[in-house]
């Protein structure tokens, strides 16, 4: 099994010059994130992934987690782990400097996440989660919740996570049973969750849940339900613990991946009741938690990349060292990376990996942007453009995060399918990342009615224009790379448009097909966008290319995988889109009785 090497050059170009980090370091707040601070920052988390995390990915999927006498043990080494990340103060890096966090943008912190997600997805989810709660706190809490649990959270003295989902409700929130009954300053909770990550473990002396329930006169579905914090410990005012709340993890699920992240159920008040406390007003708690959900969403779409980053680098090291036959146009058996398949699997990896980064961090940009853009017009443009983006990076980068972690075993062949490899390991760990936050299918629901229906598409329609003047500019270049590159770009944006144009015609006429569509049209528009990033790249790239002050191979190389992706990948947008406007009508003609 290889080890993991951060990718600091694509992830340094990403950042500075199709993310705008430069500019963001210049809005209110970001003022510290200087270029040698945040180059130092990546530096250090990337001898972190590789030295610390990465080691203990495989013998931690190996041993996985376990409850003793009611007690759930992380693997060996994991206690060590975290101690560093809380040392660091690495939880804290994009929260607030007056609760005990860094500062620096949300940007450079999906930079962090996606390397410390690559070396160690079971171990990363807790740190991601208590980053959520941390968000959900800091934007619906009250003074109090805030002086109290931020810096305990921040420091990673504490961890946080959410618990929404029910047996008898699964994805429907609505359904959700879970009680809360107030009494006095504080609610008594009662009812179970499931499929809780790191809902007990023993990295921290505490765990703060945020918790959806529902007060004995809320109205029904999810205009009714409610969000409290229920510490598994109780403490005072100032975080001294008091007695052991009545919240247990009761059963660990035994998992396709991930074996090594506790996923556990979750009883609360199974004696006197869980004591929590009301986050904001009641029935107002699925707002709240959105936004805890929104960054787990986002950070659920570094897990894709991650994980495809990791299959690539493995497949690649495999198939630069395994001899195997004698490939076409060789004079001499050479390794089966000169395989023209191969070599084919391998370019696709690169290209979409390199697609997904770009996007990624370009939405993590915008929701910096969103943040502090002192103007409020740019403010309200950069938050749509975070809003559009946020379940096209959850669906799409994880749909081909699992793709590209399954072409990762195919370059191995049949040793990708024995464990001993670990190429096996990032396709289970991939799996579950189209599930939680969100199926895909759930992320496409978001996009089409409260992203594109609910504005007429105008944010969509404007983006796109965007992408069409880019694409309009390279395909009139003398360079061959950039024209062909901007002439599948427009063709693609073209058919973005016609599932654009076709989506609001048909919406009000039949949702099932909109429905039908949602899927097909999230993944065109993450292949036509991440496409887009990368045409950006490779005008970039073309300039630097020749220069000798630049690394030449770098910029070539940028050039020639935009080039594959443009002429390999943005070309699936046709039979997309004939999935949006013709195989919709196909999906429910079947009765019940007949499937």
């Amino acid at each position: 099994m290889t080890t993991y090497r951060p990718p600091h050059q694509d992830m340094a170009f990403v950042l500075h010059d199709l993310a705008g980090l430069d500019d963001i370091a210049l809005l209110p707040g970001f003022e510290d994130s200087t270029a040698d601070l945040v180059q130092s920052v990546l530096e250090e988390a990337g001898r972190i992934a590789e030295e610390v995390l990465a080691p203990l990915n495989q013998s931690g999927d190996q041993q996985g987690t376990r409850r003793e006498n009611g007690v759930v043990k992380t693997p060996d080494g994991w206690d060590r782990a975290y101690r560093t990340l809380v040392e660091g103060n690495w939880i804290g890096l994009s929260c607030p400097t007056e609760f005990g966090g860094m500062g620096l943008p949300g940007a450079v912190n999906a930079a962090v996440n996606e390397m410390w997600q690559a070396a160690n997805m079971a171990f990363s989810l807790c740190p991601m989660l208590t980053q959520g709660a941390i968000n959900a706190i800091q934007s619906c809490g009250d003074a109090a919740q805030k002086a109290l649990y931020l810096p305990r959270l921040i420091s990673g003295e504490w961890a946080g996570t959410m618990n929404l989902t029910e047996a008898a409700a699964g994805s429907d929130l609505g359904a959700i049973r879970t009680k809360a009954v107030r009494r006095d300053d504080h609610y008594l909770l009662t009812g179970q969750k499931i499929f809780i990550t790191y809902g007990d473990h023993d990295l921290t002396e505490n765990i703060i849940h945020l918790v959806l329930a529902r007060t004995p006169d809320a109205p029904p579905g999810v205009k009714g339900i409610s969000l409290f914090v229920v510490p598994k410990i109780l403490t005072d005012a100032e975080g001294k613990p008091v007695r052991p709340n009545d919240v247990h993890c009761v059963s660990l699920e035994h998992k396709l991946g991930i074996h090594a992240s506790p996923t556990a159920v979750m009883s609360f008040g199974d004696r006197d009741g869980a004591v929590g406390f009301l986050i904001g007003a009641e029935n107002r708690g699925l707002e709240y938690m959105f936004v805890m959900m929104n960054h787990a969403r986002l950070n659920v779409g570094l897990q894709g990349l991650a994980i495809a980053e990791r299959a690539y680098q493995q497949a690649r090291a495999y198939a630069l060292e395994r001899i195997q036959g004698k490939p076409i146009g060789c004079p001499e058996r050479t390794s089966i990376a000169d395989h023209p398949d191969v070599r084919r699997m391998l370019m696709g990896m690169k290209a979409e990996v390199e697609a997904m980064r770009a996007l990624s961090y370009v939405a993590a940009a915008a929701l910096d942007r969103a943040h502090a853009h002192p103007d409020p017009a740019g403010r309200d443009a950069a938050k749509r453009y975070a809003e559009l983006l946020n379940p096209i990076v959850k669906g799409w980068c994880t749909e081909r995060g699992v793709e590209i972690a399954s072409l990762g075993l195919q370059v191995h062949g049949g040793m990708g399918f024995i464990e001993a490899t670990g190429a096996a390991q990032h396709l289970r760990d991939a799996r579950i990342t189209t599930i939680y936050e969100g199926t895909t299918a759930i992320q496409a629901n978001d996009l089409v009615n409260r992203k594109i229906l609910k504005d007429g598409g105008a944010t969509l329609r404007h983006c796109l224009a965007e992408v069409s003047d880019l694409a309009r500019t390279l395909s009139g270049q003398n360079d061959l790379l950039l024209k062909d590159i901007g002439d599948a770009l427009g063709k693609a944006t073209a058919e973005a448009l016609q599932a654009t144009a076709w989506l609001l015609e048909t919406a009000a006429e039949d949702p099932r097909q909109t429905a039908a569509a949602g899927v097909p049209l999230l993944l065109l528009l993450g292949t036509l966008l991440g496409g887009h990033q990368m045409a950006r790249a490779a005008q970039l790239a073309a300039g630097r290319s020749t220069d000798p002050a630049c690394d030449q191979a770098f910029y070539q190389a940028k050039l020639r995988t935009a080039w594959h992706y443009a002429e390999t990948i943005l070309p699936r947008g046709s039979w997309l889109l004939a999935a949006i406007t013709r195989g919709s009508r196909t999906v429910m003609s079947l009765s019940r009785a007949q499937l």
